[in-house]
């Protein structure tokens, strides 16, 4: 997966990411979340995690061997200037959706082809659009 570590384009930890169930997400982002922001769909690698609100993208960046240290990132739909989706296709396994900032900031997140980017890809649109 490209970019789960700070989610800048460049920055990148090859692991892909496949679903995950809400309960499984890290504790403590419940308290990083608003009065009235839900968790719509979450991700992980093997250490991290990317959780889609109804408000933003989190990046999780556990760090370090003990994985003590956790850096925690806010990506805010309303900055989204826009956003693209790669799907599978027959040799290429994963996909990618790739989301641009107002700041020429870039996300790039790789999914296992599990994963169903046409839902993500509308989840994100009924956000930014």
């Amino acid at each position: 997966m490209a970019s789960v570590s700070s989610g800048i384009l460049g920055d990148a930890n090859l692991m892909n990411l496949k679903e995950m169930s809400v309960t499984q997400v890290r504790p403590e982002v419940n308290s990083l979340l608003v009065s009235d922001e839900e968790i719509i769909q979450c991700f992980k690698t093997i250490r991290d995690q990317v959780i889609f609100t109804n408000k933003r993208v989190l990046v999780v960046n556990v760090q370090g061997e003990t994985g003590k240290k956790v850096a925690y990132f806010s990506y805010p739909y309303s900055k989204v200037q826009y956003f693209g989706v790669e799907t599978a296709g027959l040799l290429d396994i994963d996909s990618e959706l790739i989301l641009a900032f107002n700041d020429g900031n870039r996300l790039q997140f790789d999914f296992k082809a599990q994963v169903d980017i046409a839902r993500i890809c509308s989840i994100i649109s009924s956000f930014v659009l």
